[in-house]
């Protein structure tokens, strides 16, 4: 892609986890919303769940994840407290014969918890909601926590799936994001893992980050790739110092420019796919064999807070501190302040501050732009099949981007709405065209490439 191009279209927008986005959330969802909603959960509804550990034993400069550093216990063993009484609150409001198909331990670092916490949690969750015999049990894991003893107690969870957090193995760059952590030591956790029962392993990698060059990122990825993981999630570093003010220990001059950027995930995704790994929209890759590059083959592929999925429940329901749910009938999120969190779950069992109720307008561009994101193409047929007549506006918004489009980023071929291999580098930017609240309230976004 022509850098002129990508510097044009590289401007600041959403990720598009979800839509509308979280900046979007407001007051009027509340708790007394979310009781409603969970009460109207129907009898057989496959759940999946969302654990948040928002702990971490050091603060890594580059992280945009809803965390605070602890070197001490004693506030995780206080968290835990009030996050079994919220998993307590909702098992009761939610309908007997509900079963879960999926759960997810994110953070922060949920690797954090003690061997016997993540033994209780585990009984804590199963002993409120019951669990398919199928279940995914994904962990996020920190390298630098682990132990024999935490190895063990994720196998007796029945961990399937793990992502470990690599970002680049350049000590000059991990020194530079307060980030340390070898490939010998990574290695060891991806082969305890392994031994331990995780089915699929996932790295993540990150390019933009200072001092990164081309050449170093291209090392870094040969190196992940030395340790066969079954997925690699290759993100651009988001540098939103004015959400993250601890971001503002990096120093911007050492950061590559858009066309850098560009010029990094580009060798990288090279690489990646001369290894035989399958392309997974913006930022995924999967052996031909994994459970996502399937769902990506068959247009099953989904995108939630977690980015892409092979997750296809349609009821998320998120505990702890910042988490998000997705239910029927919109998004909800817990209070992000681990204190404010405690308070109000001691006060009512729950802690939702602010959310979303999903127009069928907002169901139709979520529906457009998910596909976007996932696919890169759209089918009008099956959009009108969903929504009907109704979604002809959004119908007629695809042929003028086409007929508007000057840099041949989007086609329109048969009843498809495509975005070429020339706009899939900012295919983000394309997406926007179909967001209805972009810039509504002054949030501010990471550049698009």
């Amino acid at each position: 892609m022509h850098t002129d191009l990508i510097r044009k279209h590289a401007a600041p927008v959403p990720r598009y986890t979800s839509y509308p986005t979280a900046p979007h959330f407001h007051g009027g969802v509340n708790a007394a919303t979310y009781r409603e909603w969970l009460g109207k959960i129907a009898p057989g509804t496959s759940l999946s769940l969302y654990i948040h550990i928002p702990y971490c034993d050091r603060l890594c400069w580059f992280c945009a994840c809803n965390t605070r550093q602890t070197r001490r216990y004693e506030p995780i063993a206080q968290y835990l407290h009030y996050l079994y009484r919220e998993i307590a609150t909702v098992a009761r409001l939610v309908a007997d014969g509900v079963e879960v198909g999926a759960l997810h331990f994110g953070g922060g670092s949920p690797t954090m918890l003690s061997p016997d916490d993540m033994r209780t949690l585990n009984d804590v969750l199963r002993g409120a909601f019951a669990f398919r015999p199928d279940a995914e049990i994904s962990v996020e894991i920190d390298p630098n926590d682990m132990d024999e003893a935490r190895f063990d107690a994720l196998a007796e969870i029945g961990m399937t799936r793990v992502s470990l957090g690599v970002q680049d193995f350049d000590p000059r760059v991990q020194a530079a994001i307060n980030r340390e952590q070898s490939f010998a030591q990574t290695k060891a956790v991806v082969d305890a893992a392994r031994a331990r029962g995780a089915q699929s392993v996932n790295l993540d990698l990150l390019y933009g980050l200072p001092h990164q060059t081309v050449d170093s990122v291209a090392a870094t990825v040969e190196q992940a790739l030395s340790l066969d993981p079954d997925r690699i999630a290759l993100f651009g570093y988001a540098h939103v110092p004015w959400m993250r003010k601890h971001q503002t220990m990096i120093d911007e001059a050492t950061l590559p420019d858009i066309v850098g950027r560009f010029e990094q995930s580009s060798r990288a995704a090279q690489i990646i796919a001369g290894h035989g790994y399958q392309v997974i929209g913006i930022d995924h890759f999967a052996k031909p064999g994994d459970a996502m590059a399937v769902a990506h083959r068959e247009g099953r592929l989904r995108r939630n807070f977690q980015g892409y999925t092979v997750d296809d429940l349609d009821t998320l329901i998120g505990f702890g501190a910042s988490s998000i749910g997705k239910l029927g009938q919109g998004y909800v999120q817990n209070s992000t302040a681990t204190g404010e969190y405690e308070r109000l779950v001691s006060e009512n069992g729950l802690a939702v501050t602010k959310g979303f109720a999903l127009s069928e307008e907002d169901r139709m561009r979520a529906w457009v732009i998910e596909r976007l994101m996932c696919d890169f193409s759209f089918s009008k047929a099956e959009f009108t099949d969903c929504f009907g007549i109704t979604g002809a506006p959004l119908a007629a918004l695809a042929d003028r981007l086409v007929a508007e489009d000057e840099d041949g980023l989007v086609i329109t071929d048969g009843d498809r709405f495509v975005v070429t291999e020339r706009g899939r580098p900012v295919v983000r930017a394309v997406v926007a065209a179909f967001d209805a609240y972009l810039g509504s309230n002054g949030a501010r976004h990471s550049t698009a490439v």
